[in-house]
């Protein structure tokens, strides 16, 4: 039996996401949650075998959470269901620790396939995550400009190209605003950009936001 976990902000999708998979014998959700601080509550208090994550939540999103959901629970598999297209996230999270990637249009025997794959301890890459893994191989000089930041710079990208404020962005990721503008300054320097109204325009055009 394969215990899993749904986080999603939308209560329609984890009802769904529940009925359909507890139609499978091998498949059984402990638990579900609303955002990326739910879900690791949710992990210290279940076993879980898989973790089913959206990305984009208010609040703490799946971004934010994937760091301490790998602290806490090394073994689990993380897989994220997002709407966002593979080629804008997908390979920066598996670098993160994801164990797959999959967009919300996918077909639900997808989802049960990459469970399955995931629970057995391996990756699940569909065709287009696996090309584009294949493309970033043979092109590390040609990497996209947010490609080539770190985990913590990453979070700090998106947090701030939505309107975040350094003690916003501090008090949600845990650290001191000093160390946020350090990021910042880090990041802009990275992506050959000037302002926050940059980063937001970079963000919108490589539609990493809404």
């Amino acid at each position: 039996m394969i215990n899993i976990g749904i986080v999603d902000d939308h209560a329609i999708v984890r009802s769904g996401l529940r009925q359909f998979l507890g139609e499978h014998v091998d498949l059984r959700v402990v638990g579900e949650a609303a955002n990326g601080r739910e879900a690791i509550d949710l992990v210290r208090a279940h076993e879980v075998d898989v973790l089913v994550m959206d990305l984009s939540m208010p609040g703490h999103s799946g971004l934010d959470a994937l760091a301490m959901l790998r602290a806490k629970a090394p073994d689990m598999g993380i897989l994220i269901l997002s709407g966002y297209p593979e080629e804008h996230y997908a390979i920066n999270l598996i670098r993160q620790g994801a164990s797959g990637y999959l967009n919300k249009e996918c077909e639900p025997r997808e989802i049960v396939e990459a469970i399955r794959t995931i629970a057995m301890g391996r990756r699940y890459l569909t065709p287009a995550v696996a090309d584009l893994l294949a493309q970033q191989l043979n092109r590390k000089e040609g990497a996209a400009p947010h490609e080539q930041l770190s985990e913590r710079e990453f979070q700090v990208f998106l947090k701030l190209a939505r309107g975040g404020t350094a003690g916003d962005i501090a008090k949600s990721l845990s650290l001191s605003v000093k160390t946020v503008s350090t990021y910042r300054t880090r990041l802009m320097e990275k992506m050959g950009l000037s302002s926050n109204s940059d980063l937001t325009y970079y963000a919108l055009k490589n539609r990493l936001i809404d």
